[in-house]
């Protein structure tokens, strides 16, 4: 099998736009991650602000330890959910990534 200039031209401008393809949708996947994320901040910022004046507004300790219990309750399955979120959207940003990826492997073999 020979190979001429013109093949290996076309195999780096199709090369050329296989990276283009791919850098797209990084792109679009860190958008999502990082919108996902600032939503998640801000969601927890505004849960911990509520336990705090909940529990200043506590008329004993032991309606303070409630308070703290349900919120720190709460925060982790918060955190929980949004990591397995989070970690979807990671995968499906390699995915999308390497899609553009997969004809020209298949090329090479």
């Amino acid at each position: 099998m020979t190979q001429t200039y013109e093949d290996f031209t076309k195999y780096g401008k199709e090369f050329a736009d296989t990276g283009l393809k791919s850098f797209a949708s990084l792109t679009k996947g860190a958008q999502a991650i990082a919108t996902e994320a600032g939503e998640y901040t801000k969601k927890s910022f505004e849960a911990g602000s509520a336990a705090f004046e909940k529990l200043f507004s506590a008329k004993s300790i032991e309606k303070a330890i409630e308070i703290q219990t349900d919120y720190a309750k709460q925060s982790y399955e918060s955190f929980v959910a949004e990591a397995s979120k989070i970690g979807n959207l990671y995968a499906e940003l390699a995915k999308e990534a390497y899609k553009p990826f997969e004809s020209v492997v298949a090329k090479a073999k």
